[in-house]
């Protein structure tokens, strides 16, 4: 049986259904995360300090000296380098190193665009010794409007657009000090994006020895035009015209290629219209939260599974995603402030087309939305033959949430606690 090694950040939900995907492949599991201990279902996890890539792959090295692992999967974005650290010393299908650490930095993910001339916005780097006019002289540079965003964190925690010059001067400001908030040097750079308008897209895709199979095309019907960045709805397929569909994925294929990724799952955001795209972000990783929940393949099976077969070298033949529509509501934060209660459950679970509704946080915890927060309430599921039908589902399912929260001061104080 083969033997696989997940690497789980102990503030994810995601683990269950990476645990359901070994189950149903036969493969055994061990779980590395910040604190050892047994999990509910009684899976043992020992402790790998995902902070810290070098002393997280000495861990699993030892660990493996006496119960051997066939692959290493990170399940979120902490555990990405140290997996692809851990892998190249054990010797098993992995990403290099460096290529993982682009992922999780957006200013070195910016520059092997740039030296390849896959299409990306055009940027610039704001160092911490930037005062207000050497801030506001770059952004000139770069034309308005533009995105301030740390280099470093995901889930759109962070970034804000600016318009103007005094705009990009408030947004730098808000912006350090939700970094700093949640353990940022305060000496890390900014990263300063020119804007770019039309519609997001998500591409969803397995590598395989260098070559990108695209899975999934997700359209985000809501536009992102800012100022803060928070995603809602994803559904698939994608309606883009033909021309986009291509340029799309070609654009993530490239990236992969310039980040150096070759193995494993690569889950991409992209801005396309008119057959022209612009590569947001990379990561090594399935897409976030429980959105993997959408998508099935062939005969059944999830893409938490086609990802653990293809670590563990188990023969799956390639498959075509369903036919079906399919599509997720990520449940969004309306203030900042301490969950009260999520409630118009049963009336949600009543729509049509709607397949499933999961509350992810605990009434009590602290929340925020972007760019203070970086996480949601909960996912709606929906099904259709069409995704205008989806789209209609989520949005009908929306209005009927409503979400109880005892709004505080300072949203910072909320990213702090998220």
């Amino acid at each position: 049986m083969a033997r696989l090694l997940l690497l789980v950040p102990t503030s994810t939900y995601r683990v269950a259904d990476f645990l359901e995907a070994a189950r149903v492949l036969g493969v055994d599991v061990v779980v590395g995360t910040e604190q050892s201990h047994v999990m509910a279902d009684g899976t043992g996890a020992f402790e790998v300090p995902l902070g810290d890539p070098e002393r997280a792959a000495a861990a699993i090295v030892a660990h493996d000296s006496t119960s051997p692992i066939d692959a290493v999967v990170a399940v979120d974005d902490q555990g990405t380098v140290a997996a692809a650290v851990a892998a190249t010393r054990l010797g098993l299908r992995h990403n290099p190193p460096e290529a993982a650490r682009a992922t999780r930095d957006k200013l070195l993910m910016r520059r092997l665009l740039d030296e390849s001339e896959v299409p990306q916005p055009a940027f610039a780097v704001s160092p911490a010794s930037d005062g207000p006019d050497d801030l506001v002289q770059r952004a000139r540079a770069l034309g308005f409007p533009c995105v301030v965003k740390p280099a470093t964190l995901s889930g759109s925690q962070g970034v804000l657009r600016a318009d103007d010059e005094a705009g990009v001067v408030a947004a730098a400001t808000r912006v350090r000090r939700i970094a700093t908030a949640v353990g940022v040097d305060p000496d890390a750079p900014l990263l300063l994006e020119r804007f770019v308008p039309g519609p997001e897209v998500a591409v969803e895709g397995l590598l395989r020895a260098g070559e990108l199979e695209v899975l999934a095309v997700f359209d985000k019907p809501d536009p992102l035009d800012g100022p803060a960045f928070e995603e809602t709805i994803y559904v698939t397929p994608s309606r883009l015209p033909a021309e986009d569909h291509a340029a799309a994925t070609a654009a993530v294929s490239a990236a992969a290629r310039a980040m150096g990724l070759v193995e494993g799952p690569v889950h991409a955001e992209v801005r396309v219209e008119g057959g022209r795209a612009a590569v947001i972000e990379v990561a090594a990783r399935t897409i976030g939260g429980l959105c993997a929940r959408t998508l099935s393949f062939g005969t059944g099976h999830t893409l938490e599974e086609l990802v653990i077969a293809h670590a563990v070298g188990l023969p799956l033949e390639p498959m075509a995603r369903r036919r079906e529509a399919a599509g997720v509501l990520m449940i969004p934060v309306p203030r900042a402030g301490t969950l009260r209660a999520v409630s118009g459950r049963d009336d949600v679970l009543a729509l049509p087309g709607v397949t499933g509704l999961e509350i992810t946080t605990a009434v009590g915890k602290v929340v925020a939305p972007p760019p203070e927060g970086n996480r949601y309430l909960g996912f709606v599921f929906a099904r259709g033959l069409r995704p205008a039908d989806v789209e209609s589902a989520l949005r009908a399912a929306r209005a009927r949430l409503v979400v109880d929260v005892e709004p505080m001061d300072d949203p910072v104080d909320a990213a702090a606690c998220s």
